[in-house]
């Protein structure tokens, strides 16, 4: 058996068959259900016109309570209604007009662009730094071309009695130069090689601040290493054979900045692959050490035949200098870097 629910309730008929109930239509409360009453080939001005039929637009009433809720440290933010526009854009020939809202933000025409990357041969410091070096480089090898000449001959060659190459003052200053220009060229290399392998952000307000702060590093390495090599073979070796042995390292040192103009110069200009450079590099200062080791033997130490005591020297006074300037240099970069 089944018990009849006491809930339910029957429907009530009309008496009268003829009335009819009418059902108004619910009020759209967004914009797709005003679009969904209108035929499908209606235009966009139709539609327009419905949905601001439909939907008038109130006023805005901005909050009166003081702003709470800003960053410690700074003062309350200013009102919405606070605009202060300078007095040219305030006092002209519209000023009077009723439609004249300049506070409102019109935007902007068009899209925003996307910013240039940086590039080197776009960098009018770094172009005009390597014009001049070249220009001067000119110069310089104009005056003492045939000095340069005997020095480079010198290197490979082997004489048989001692004598010194006389200098005038003239090319002692290029000399000077070409090795200043050494480390003007190492400076931008490694700052081309801070930039790609490193970071391209500093906390200087000025990229050529670091090109400056790696020339002095450079300059102060071959400060020093000059000083200690001076120390060093006063001590074992005599006047003369010193003499000898500056002239040929200055020599060395010139040759290796004229070497790496070429390998800076297309880098900016033509943006050659950094691994290129960074082989290129390694080349030329491989070479200048090899030199160096030979030069060394021959002056100092042919005659003696003294073996174990060139490797002591050179790694002494080069190898190690060097790989003190390679971790001074990493450790200069990463402090000046922006970490994020």
């Amino acid at each position: 058996m089944f018990r009849t629910d006491s809930i339910y309730t029957e429907p009530i008929v009309p008496s009268d068959t003829n009335d009819t109930i009418e059902h108004k239509p619910a009020k759209p409360q967004t914009p797709y259900q005003v679009l969904r009453l209108l035929p499908k080939d209606a235009t966009p001005a139709q539609q327009d016109s419905a949905i601001q039929a439909w939907f008038q637009p109130g006023e805005i009433h901005y909050s009166t309570r003081p702003d709470t809720l800003h960053l410690p440290g700074h003062g309350i933010g200013k009102s919405l209604k606070d605009v202060n526009l300078p007095q040219y854009y305030r006092e002209h020939f519209f000023s009077d007009n009723t439609y004249l809202h300049p506070e409102l933000d019109g935007g902007r025409y068009g899209v925003a662009g996307d910013p240039i990357p940086y590039t080197t041969k776009n960098d009018n410091i770094i172009t005009s730094m390597l014009l001049v070096c070249f220009v001067l480089t000119l110069v310089a090898f104009s005056f003492s071309r045939s000095f340069l000449l005997r020095q480079a001959k010198n290197i490979f060659y082997i004489p048989k009695t001692e004598y010194a190459i006389t200098e005038t003052s003239t090319e002692i200053k290029a000399q000077f130069f070409f090795l200043l220009q050494t480390c003007l060229l190492l400076a931008l290399l490694y700052f081309f090689y801070t930039r790609t392998y490193t970071a391209s952000t500093f906390i200087l307000s000025d990229e050529y601040l670091l090109v400056a702060i790696m020339g002095g590093v450079f300059i102060g390495y071959f400060f020093i290493k000059y000083l200690i090599y001076a120390y060093v073979n006063l001590v074992f070796f005599d006047v003369k054979r010193n003499g000898q042995f500056f002239r040929t390292l200055l020599a060395l040192h010139s040759f290796e900045g004229i070497l790496l103009f070429p390998i800076v110069a297309l880098l900016t200009f033509f943006d050659i692959p950094a691994q290129t450079v960074a082989y290129y590099t390694l080349f030329v200062v491989i070479l200048v050490k090899i030199l160096t080791f030979y030069k060394s033997f021959v002056i100092f130490f042919r005659q003696n035949g003294f073996y174990l005591q060139i490797i002591l020297y050179f790694c002494a006074l080069e190898i190690i200098p060097l790989f003190a300037l390679w971790g001074g240099l990493a450790v200069i970069a990463n402090a000046l870097k922006i970490n994020y």
